[in-house]
């Protein structure tokens, strides 16, 4: 897991990172925009296909949003929309405005987003100055704390659903108080279970490129990944029959409709799904 810098895109960081390792199979677990910080979780060879198990991970972040005028990205890498103006706030009167940021609500993406559109992502329309018809969709934010105000920006914590825009929610937050505003910076403090303190640097990695067991030591213990579902070691019949599709018996008693599969305490064979009792049917195999 990768702690991103910013000015990078994350397709930036997964290029890097192949060169780093030498594998060419790399996905990330959730973008981050150019100007973002912070957890970036990624997936190499195998764990690509896990990818699907992560995609309605929560995310929690640490910013700031910058009042006085809003930009056409929604975040300070825009083009302002208007001058930038001084505006009176206090803190009680951004934070009685933030309220409404709390619980279940439809959002408009930004126009510049990954939102695709008849196929095509919406930034790429907005940059051709096209016309960009989002549609607003359901996201829950499950907290948006201002912590503090100093001048025309507020620091803030947030934590909010998968698919949710935290540019939307500093944009309309501007608006609510009529003097403009946008994301000015921010940085991704957890996705799902990935914290910030499992992080590392891309020059943490590169400084073991090449040493493939120092390279594993920096990885999430495989063990650790989707907590939900519990871990059961197999014997050497069991796995080969789980490996090639076929269902099998495993010492699982815990009623889990899915667990991981290993070999030992680190190799992952796979997902499994209970059909009844202990016996499970392969649902992921990692090869």
């Amino acid at each position: 897991m990768v702690d991103k810098p910013g000015g990078m895109t994350s397709h930036d960081v997964v290029g890097r990172l192949r060169r780093i390792t030498g594998e060419k199979s790399i996905g990330h677990l959730g973008t981050l925009d150019p100007m973002a910080t912070g957890v970036l979780p990624l997936v190499l060879g195998k764990y690509t296909r896990l990818a699907q198990y992560f995609s309605s991970a929560e995310k929690s972040y640490s910013g700031a949003i910058r009042f006085g005028f809003s930009t056409d990205t929604y975040d300070a890498a825009g083009v302002a929309a208007g001058p930038d103006l001084v505006p009176a706030l206090t803190l009680d009167r951004v934070r009685a405005a933030a309220v409404r940021f709390n619980g279940e609500m439809e959002q408009m993406p930004p126009p510049y987003s990954a939102k695709k559109i008849a196929g095509t992502p919406a930034y790429k329309l907005a940059r051709e100055g096209k016309a960009v018809d989002l549609k607003p969709a359901w996201v829950r934010i499950d907290s948006f704390a201002i912590t503090g105000l100093e001048e025309s920006e507020a620091a803030f914590e947030m934590r909010i659903s998968a698919g949710g825009y935290v540019r939307s929610v500093a944009h309309e937050l501007g608006q609510d108080l009529g003097c403009g505003g946008h994301l000015s910076r921010l940085r991704r403090t957890q996705a799902g279970v990935f914290t910030l303190s499992e992080a590392h640097t891309l020059e943490e990695f590169e400084a073991l490129a090449g040493i493939i067991e120092a390279l594993e030591d920096l990885c999430v213990h495989p063990r650790t990944l989707l907590p939900e579902m519990p871990s059961v070691t197999g014997d050497a019949v069991v796995l080969g029959r789980l490996r090639n599709g076929a269902q099998a018996n495993l010492p699982e008693f815990s009623g889990a409709p899915m667990v991981k599969v290993f070999a030992g305490q680190r190799e992952l064979v796979g997902i499994a799904k209970r059909v009844a009792g202990t016996l499970f049917q392969p649902v992921v195999v990692m090869g």
